[in-house]
């Protein structure tokens, strides 16, 4: 699960009070969406697993990030509550990405500062477009409340959020999905062609079998949570067209983890072991849980060095 893996690794949250997105970031999701996650970022400084997994795994684009926030006076160690990555497909430009940062910063402060450097805005509409380190720029929704991303993704975002084009709530197949898990430490929805990506990197061969190809077609839509409460937990929802399909990928899912068992490290094997791969209606179900410490064992595998890169 490679895609699904690295996504659900590099942002941890342990089990505290956490907030559902906000109304500002919510208002700028286009309707098509193809991936939003929604962490805590407070949880980070409380789990020593979730801060050994974000500095072994974390890419060098969320490095970037914290660097450009820190150009303006934003501490994502101190500063931060919580983050909402969104990616959306469009016609001509492709794949755009926007974040959302919310915390105990001050747009006063932060513009303050901008002043004294003589960094200056420009307008979009009603916002007003500040640039950033690395390229980005941003502009802040409210007080506490920040969005980023290049010219493009923001523009994109800024017109979703003035009614200029169609916003997530237009698309039921995803707000059924952000339902069921907002408001959860972590979690992420991802759209049917981020989903069968996902399922075919899962599978591996088995996804080069002539009837998958038809079975990877009813595949809809996906969500996950992960939790450190009790040690680590993952959930993995993927919604199908019918029952038959659920079945049918927990049946393949299980088939390609026994396979992967034959070669695997001691530890690799007691992941596996547990894992859980069952199908409820529509739904196929994946749960991993496991304790710290072996967590901590398998982030040095080969196993986990595959699906984190």
């Amino acid at each position: 699960m490679k895609n699904l893996c690295l996504a659900a690794l590099l942002l941890c949250a342990t089990a505290v009070i956490a907030m559902p997105i906000a109304s500002s970031a919510r208002s700028m999701m286009p309707a098509e969406i193809q991936q939003l996650i929604g962490v805590d970022y407070r949880a980070l400084k409380d789990s020593p697993t979730a801060q050994a997994l974000k500095d072994k795994v974390m890419p060098d684009n969320l490095k970037e990030l914290e660097t450009a926030l820190k150009g303006i006076g934003i501490d994502s160690d101190h500063d931060l509550d919580q983050l909402n990555f969104a990616s959306f497909r469009t016609e001509k430009k492709g794949i755009q990405t926007i974040g959302v940062a919310q915390g105990s910063f001050s747009a006063k402060a932060v513009l303050k500062k901008m002043k004294i450097k003589k960094i200056t805005g420009t307008k979009y509409g009603t916002a007003v477009i500040y640039p950033m380190d690395n390229g980005l720029v941003m502009t802040f929704l409210d007080d506490n409340t920040l969005a980023f991303g290049n010219s493009d993704s923001l523009h994109s975002a800024l017109n979703t959020r003035d009614g200029k084009r169609p916003s997530m709530d237009s698309n039921s197949v995803m707000t059924d999905q952000m339902t069921a898990v907002d408001g959860a430490p972590l979690w992420s929805i991802l759209d049917q062609q981020g989903t069968q990506a996902m399922m075919n990197s899962a599978m591996g061969d088995a996804s080069k079998v002539g009837d998958y190809d038809s079975i990877k077609k009813r595949i809809l839509a996906s969500r996950y949570t992960m939790t450190f409460q009790s040690g680590i937990n993952f959930d993995l929802s993927v919604q199908t067209a019918d029952s038959m399909t659920a079945a049918t990928l927990s049946t393949v899912l299980k088939g390609v983890m026994l396979y992967k068992k034959l070669n695997a490290s001691p530890i690799e094997k007691t992941a596996i072991d547990a894992s859980t791969v069952t199908s409820d209606s529509s739904t196929l179900q994946y749960h991993f849980k496991s304790d710290d410490q072996k967590f901590q064992s398998l982030m040095n595998s080969p196993l986990f060095a595959a699906v984190s890169h």
